[in-house]
């Protein structure tokens, strides 16, 4: 025997309706109906959206009547094609997406001469005015559900730049793993580029507001780095570090906080 009980969509959609229904299951057969509809529009236009003349209007349609920022986030996670925003200035030749990824508005993903690929895995998130490139052999690869907030400057030329997986990274941030030259007698930007390595960071880190990262180092899995920092020595694991340039101050484990234990040398008795 059929169970006696059912959801409102149900007794709702069930015949006559329209005849002993109440106000209130009509107004949520009509929500209901109208989310279907709306979603059914989205993933249609999602599935069309991209970088050409018809993709770049599929996407704008999509979103339309959104908010900004985190607010179009979602449209990503609607499709594993992701979500690239209209505004979005993509000229990468070996742009390599995973599924879910979100490039928000006036994000710039660019190359040079020479430059190695850059990948986006899943589920990746690229806010506002975001600048990612890679150039002279320089690759790049960004892990799975990071998330990189507005105004941030990642330039992987000469030598890689890998950040791993579940990273947060605050606006304005800037990576680079290169530096100019500085001979007396020649103009700097007649100088060579070089660098001393690239940079890594761990899983699960978190780098505050502005903070800038320098070439050859390694900020380590799950280490917080204070806002406005400069980074130019690596960072161990689980380590919390402040400063210009940046040092450790303690460690998120208590039982390695550094400030227990440099504690007053024992006075002889």
């Amino acid at each position: 025997m059929a169970p006696s009980h059912s959801t409102s969509i149900a007794r709702c959609d069930a015949p006559g309706v329209m005849e002993g229904s109440s106000p209130g299951c009509l107004r949520k057969l009509y929500r209901h109906t109208r989310n279907q509809l709306h979603n059914a529009w989205l993933r249609g236009c999602l599935k069309h959206s991209g970088q050409g003349a018809f993709g770049c209007l599929a996407a704008r349609l999509a979103s339309w009547g959104t908010m900004p920022y985190h607010g179009r986030a979602f449209l990503a996670e609607m499709t594993p094609r992701g979500f690239v925003a209209p505004s979005a200035a993509i000229s990468h030749p070996d742009l390599r997406l995973g599924k879910h990824v979100y490039i928000g508005d006036h994000v710039v993903i660019s190359f040079l001469n020479g430059g190695g690929p850059l990948e986006l895995q899943d589920q990746v998130q690229l806010y506002g005015d975001a600048f990612l490139q890679t150039g002279s052999g320089g690759r790049l690869r960004i892990g799975a559900g990071t998330h990189i907030q507005p105004g941030c400057h990642i330039h992987a030329i000469l030598a890689d730049i890998t950040i791993g997986k579940q990273v947060e990274i605050a606006p304005g941030c800037g990576f680079y793993c290169y530096d100019h030259g500085i001979d007396p007698g020649v103009m700097i930007m007649e100088q060579p580029l070089k660098t001393k390595g690239g940079i890594s960071v761990g899983d699960g880190a978190w780098l505050g507001h502005r903070v800038t990262v320098l070439q050859g180092v390694s900020i380590g899995a799950g280490a917080v780095i204070a806002a406005g920092s400069v980074v130019v020595h690596s960072i161990p694991d689980n380590a919390i570090a402040a400063g210009v340039p940046a040092r450790v101050i303690r460690y998120r484990s208590a039982a390695n906080d550094i400030s227990k234990n440099e504690s007053t040398p024992n006075t002889p008795t």
